[in-house]
C-alpha cells in the first residue's frame, strides 16, 4: 500500500485555470476511486469566481499508485473556450499536478513516553490529597506533554494522558502537513506550460487521447540500417 500527496494548482494562472483546477480534480478523483485509490483533502484554496478552486492537496492511499500517477504529475492542459470571458481570443489553458514531499506521520508509542507522578492538590487541611495520583506524560521525539489529574487513580490518569498525546500527536500531524503545503507554493510560481501529461478539450471536459508518432523512429531506424550496410 502506497501513500502519497499531491497537489493541483492554477499557479498565477487567471479565473479560466481556477475553473480547470476544479475540473480536473472532480475528474481524477472519479479516476482514482475506479482504481481503488483512497483520497483525503488535506488544503483547498476556493477560486475568485463560484465553484473554482486556486489549488487543493491530497493525500493518496492505494496499490499502484505511482504507476497511476504517471499520467498526471506535471502539466495539465485543458483545449477550450474561456467559461467568463466570452470574446477572449485564448484558447489553451494550463494547470500542474505536483507531489510534495512525504512527511512521516508521528505516532504514539508508551516506549516513547515519559511519565511523572505528581501530587493532586487538595483544599487544604486534612482533605488534602497526599497521593501522587496526578500524571505528567511527555512524548519524547516531540516534547509535546500533558497534564492529567481527573482521576484519583493514577492507573487511569496514565491511560487519559496516553488518549490526550494520541490526540495532541494528531493535531501536530496536521500542522506538519499543512507547513509543507505552504512550503510547496513555489509550485504556483514554477507551473511550466510545455508537454502536457494530460489534455483535456472542451465544455464537456473530454480527454484527449495522445496519438503515438511512429513516422520518426522509422526514419532513426532505416537511417540506422544504412549505417551498417555501408
Amino acid at each position: 500500500m502506497e501513500t502519497k500527496t499531491i497537489q493541483f494548482t492554477a499557479g498565477r494562472g487567471p479565473a479560466e485555470c481556477t475553473w480547470v483546477v476544479a475540473k480536473v480534480l472532480k475528474t481524477f478523483i472519479k479516476n482514482s476511486s475506479n482504481a481503488g485509490i483512497s483520497y483525503v483533502i488535506l488544503h483547498q484554496e476556493k477560486g475568485v469566481e463560484n465553484g473554482t478552486v486556486q489549488s487543493v492537496s491530497l493525500q493518496l492511499k492505494g496499490q499502484n499508485l505511482t504507476l497511476f500517477l504517471k499520467d498526471w504529475l506535471g502539466t495539465i492542459q485543458w483545449i477550450g473556450k474561456s467559461t467568463f470571458r466570452k470574446y477572449h481570443k485564448r484558447k489553451n489553458w494550463f494547470i500542474g499536478c505536483f507531489e510534495l514531499k512525504e512527511l512521516k506521520i508521528l505516532e504514539v508509542f508508551e516506549r516513547d513516553i515519559e511519565f511523572q507522578a505528581i501530587r493532586s492538590s487538595g483544599p487544604g487541611g486534612q482533605h488534602v490529597n497526599k497521593v501522587s495520583s496526578a500524571v505528567r506524560a511527555k512524548h519524547i521525539p516531540t516534547g509535546v506533554q500533558v497534564l492529567v489529574s481527573e482521576s484519583r487513580s493514577q492507573h487511569q490518569n496514565k491511560k487519559l494522558a496516553i488518549n490526550r498525546l494520541k490526540e495532541q500527536l494528531a493535531n501536530y500531524n496536521i500542522q506538519q502537513l499543512q507547513e509543507n503545503i505552504q512550503d510547496e507554493w513555489e509550485n504556483h510560481l514554477n507551473l511550466e506550460r510545455g508537454n502536457p501529461v494530460q489534455i483535456f478539450t472542451g465544455t464537456d471536459f473530454k480527454i484527449q487521447k495522445k496519438k503515438k508518432n511512429y513516422k520518426s523512429k522509422r526514419g532513426q531506424l532505416k537511417s540506422d540500417l544504412r549505417k551498417e550496410l555501408n
